[in-house]
């Protein structure tokens, strides 16, 4: 099953497009296709369609956009996972895996555990460098919705974001709620997981948390490393839930 390749503005059916770079690369000399051949495309948004290659190079993919799809692809749970602010490599894992998995959005967030804060510009590079493996990763496993990716914010800013949600879980190693005991219910849409960084939560951080609406539940009797407990979270929910 070919890798879906994204292209962001599509104005309507039918239309032409263009693919450059390593992608047009990619499809010239690795996947080898010619004139006439077709291939799936998205626009990050929810969206699938098919095009027809009109000419090929391995600078330039021409295309004939000849028809457009829902995603089938697309989790039917609506998870944000907010992630502790660890070092530069794990969080790019985090990106990577958590997009193939299907969450949302992801929302980095700064707590009495977490690293020190970089400088702005700093920050910026690296939301950059998550948008992109986001979008590579979304390639390779076929979603059609880029997860929104948030600058890091404050733990006190998080809880104040966390009202609109339906269920707000936050995974605590001194937690002794089972996970096994989560109940699938038609209201559990929009779902908020809470990971703290390497070190976990303090007590007062998870009693805030509480008192903002959060459940903190157990990943079991192992003290996993963050990068693990993000995976491993958000799969379970998933999977109780109603969608792996």
């Amino acid at each position: 099953m070919m890798q879906k390749f994204i292209i962001q503005k599509i104005d309507a059916i039918p239309s032409k497009a263009n693919i450059h770079g390593q992608d047009a690369k990619h499809i010239s000399k690795v996947l080898r296709l010619a004139k006439g051949d077709r291939i799936i495309v998205t626009n990050g948004m929810g969206k699938d369609y098919t095009a027809k290659i009109a000419d090929i190079s391995p600078e330039n993919i021409a295309l004939d956009i000849i028809d457009e799809q829902d995603s089938l692809t697309e989790s039917p749970i609506n998870i944000t996972l907010c992630s502790g602010m660890l070092k530069d490599k794990k969080m790019d894992f985090v990106i990577k895996h958590i997009t193939q998995l299907g969450i949302s959005e992801w929302i980095p967030f700064y707590c009495e555990r977490s690293i020190p804060t970089p400088d702005k510009k700093r920050l910026g590079k690296r939301l950059q460098r998550w948008e992109t493996i986001a979008k590579e990763s979304l390639k390779q496993c076929r979603r059609s919705r880029v997860p929104k990716i948030s600058m890091p914010v404050s733990f006190k800013e998080l809880l104040d974001l966390s009202a609109s949600f339906d269920l707000k879980i936050a995974f605590w190693e001194k937690a002794t709620l089972r996970l096994d005991t989560l109940e699938k219910t038609p209201s559990n849409k929009n779902i908020l997981i809470l990971i703290g960084p390497e070190g976990g939560f303090s007590k007062n951080e998870i009693l805030q948390s509480s008192e903002k609406g959060f459940l903190s539940y157990s990943l079991g009797p192992r003290i996993l490393r963050a990068e693990t407990a993000s995976i491993s979270s958000c799969t379970l929910v998933q999977h109780i839930l109603g969608d792996i």
